[in-house]
């Protein structure tokens, strides 16, 4: 019982603490600070927490490290001997720790610590925080979760590691071996469910636990010398601490970060391309360079390696707007984190996403189906040009790719034995714009004419505006006009794949643009979502309403709100940075440098944008395929990553991120010009 004059904190009937003076049933007056009952148990045992409880004890940490956002105070300014920031002063009180071989585990961990962490914590995101959230320091509810905070005495300004750290040590006492990290991850993903951690965070945060396990060991056993502290109390803590030491120790350093992302893996001293090879077979295509690229990370148009190394890709057309796109990669994981469902629900950014496209189309493409990759968008085409048409056959150029399923293979004539069965479908060869060959529609006209002889139809002609695996040749205008001309006229449709020449591959939004014609359906893949697989067809009303009468048509990731929410970022992109337009200069830029090289090999430089090719021949103009390989591999060893294509796989193709700018183009001159020198 408690009688005295004080103050009452907020609340009414049930105050949740009292400050001031009160009398004891002797009459003697006290300082009181009285705090109302919570529920809840402390000093629970860890090793008798299920995993979702693990995972509430993570979020707990974050949503308190969330609520002390805003909070500063110059107090929190202090060296705290348990913060795992300053956990090396701990070195100096090893000698005390009484187990020899614990001692020199933590020495070694201190001096990690030391050398290789405690220069990165600048770096990292620091505030006020809690700093030491323990089982003992929190309540529980009947299932183990956290439901309250009893302690908060060691508050200090560090990084949110630090916070981690302490909660990991305690969460996962009594764990061993590999039990120990999988219940770390469970906490983490708690975590992160809440307030996400960056790269460098997570690289560290395994070294942070076990350096907070290692300055507890010395900092306990110091006071136990020195009479500060029970004995008892603190051994079995610094036996727990000890034991994830040890668990620690039989971890190589180099995998020690990793075991912050998943379970420790089996690691092989055999080479990458071998296991490759070991894994997939032979029928992938093989890597592109006779010293395999391997990338770790990349930025606009430029890929680092594993050895460091940076270099100018002039290859990957799929990171439309320069990779890892800060507002492409940034809206994927702020809807990632949000919610992912499927069409069946409503979500806005689908629906803006169709409304967007539709807007850069002719006013008759006024309906969007959404796939995952080019070949869906192209076979869904396909499906539906034939059932509109009633018609089996169709026509793409000599050596097109369009896809991989069974239907788009045989529209894939570059994947395919020269010799393959196309079936239903016929091939004219486009104009060779650097020989003047096949100038005229006459090739068409005799392809279209054999699907008649065959009894088929036409149902559709599909073309890449760009042409990018025929060799990237420039089309006439009025060549595209009267194709489409003779499409129609023989009751097929025309498709525009726009998966190569797309999203302003060319200096406008779609490549047929500048053929002056209205596309039936329209097909989209690889930029649309930056690397995201997203894909879509853009159609007429009346084709998807055909369609809809003999089926009903559903992908499950197709339009995801993940995927909506890359590819409407990719648009957003396109716009703010004037793409388009930078994306016409860098092409004349390019073209023009070029075509300054003084070489007989060099045939012909042609392309529209960034889809360019350079022709390379030999004596008397002769596709020179092995000459165009080595120019390749030259390249790719001066650090500029080109691909070859066409036919005689002659061509080289470059085709960069539309992050390329005029300012690079010197690069990839002066590096042809030295590769040509060699």
């Amino acid at each position: 019982a408690i009688a005295g004059a004080g103050e009452v904190a907020p609340g009414d009937d049930k105050p949740s603490a009292f400050r001031g003076n009160a009398a004891a049933p002797d009459g003697v007056s006290h300082l009181v600070r009285a705090y109302a009952v919570l529920d809840g148990t402390s000093g629970i045992d860890p090793t008798d927490l299920e995993d979702r409880a693990l995972g509430a004890w993570g979020a707990m940490v974050a949503r308190v490290g969330r609520a002390l956002r805003g909070f500063a105070h110059p107090r929190a300014l202090r060296v705290l001997p348990w913060d795992v920031q300053f956990a090396h002063h701990a070195r100096d009180l090893v000698h005390h720790i009484d187990d020899a071989d614990t001692a020199v585990l933590v020495t070694r961990t201190l001096d990690r610590w030391a050398d290789h962490v405690v220069p990165r914590l600048p770096a990292l995101r620091a505030q006020v925080i809690h700093g030491d959230l323990t089982v003992d320091n929190a309540l529980a509810d009947t299932s183990g979760r956290p439901c309250g905070v009893v302690d908060f005495g060691d508050m200090s300004h560090s990084t949110l590691v630090a916070d981690i750290a302490s909660t990991l040590c305690s969460l996962t006492a009594g764990r061993d071996g590999d039990e120990l990290f999988r219940a770390a991850r469970l906490v983490l993903d708690g975590y992160r469910a809440v307030t996400p951690l960056d790269d460098d965070e997570l690289d560290v945060v395994v070294d942070a636990w076990m350096a907070r396990n290692a300055a507890a060991v010395a900092i306990s056993s110091w006071r136990v010398a020195e009479g500060l502290e029970d004995p008892g109390y603190t051994a079995g803590f610094r036996a727990s601490a000890a034991a994830q030491l040890r668990v620690a120790a039989d971890v190589d350093p180099v995998d020690l970060a990793a075991l912050a992302h998943g379970p420790r893996r089996r690691r092989s001293s055999r080479p990458l391309a071998a296991r490759r090879d070991d894994a997939f077979g032979t029928a992938i295509e093989p890597l592109s360079y006779r010293t395999p690229v391997r990338p770790v990370t990349a930025e606009g148009c430029w890929i680092v390696d594993a050895d460091g190394r940076r270099l100018l890709d002039m290859y990957n057309n799929v990171p439309c707007v320069g990779h890892g796109h800060p507002r492409v990669v940034e809206a994927i994981h702020r809807q990632a984190r949000r919610l992912n469902v499927n069409m069946r629900y409503l979500h806005e950014t689908s629906i803006e996403l169709a409304e967007r496209l539709v807007a850069t189309c002719p006013s008759s493409l006024d309906t969007v189906l959404y796939v995952n990759s080019g070949t869906e968008a192209n076979d869904l085409a396909w499906r539906l040009a034939t059932m509109a048409t009633g018609n089996r056959g169709g026509l793409c150029t000599s050596f097109a790719y369009h896809g991989i399923s069974p239907t788009m293979a045989l529209f894939s004539p570059e994947t395919l034995r020269p010799d393959a069965d196309l079936d239903f479908v016929a091939t004219w060869d486009p104009p060779d714009t650097c020989r003047g060959l096949h100038t005229g529609t006459e090739g068409f006209a005799e392809a279209l004419e054999s699907l008649d002889e065959r009894g088929l139809g036409l149902a559709a002609t599909i073309l890449d505006g760009v042409l990018q695996s025929d060799g990237v040749h420039v089309l006439d205008p009025a060549y595209v006009q009267e194709l489409v001309a003779r499409t129609h006229a023989a009751g097929g449709l025309w498709i525009a794949d726009e998966v190569q020449g797309g999203h302003g591959r060319t200096g406008a939004m779609w490549s047929f643009e500048r053929f002056g014609i209205e596309p039936d359906i329209v097909t989209l893949g690889k930029p649309m979502g930056n690397g995201h697989p997203v894909a879509a067809v853009i159609c007429r009303r009346e084709l998807a309403e055909r369609f809809a009468a003999d089926t009903v048509f559903f992908s499950t990731f197709g339009g995801n709100p993940v995927s909506a929410a890359a590819a409407v970022a990719v648009l957003d992109v396109l716009d703010d940075e004037q793409v388009l337009a930078r994306t016409a200069t860098a092409g004349h830029a390019l073209r023009a440098g070029l075509a300054t090289i003084d070489d007989p090999r060099i045939g012909h430089v042609r392309g529209v944008g960034l889809a360019n090719g350079v022709e390379i021949v030999a004596d008397g103009g002769a596709p020179d395929r092995a000459e165009a390989s080595r120019i390749k591999e030259a390249l790719r060893d001066l650090g500029v990553l080109v691909g070859t294509t066409g036919p005689h796989a002659n061509v080289l193709k470059i085709r960069p991120p539309l992050a390329f700018t005029a300012a690079e183009v010197p690069i990839v001159v002066d590096a042809l010009a030295a590769a040509l020198a060699r």
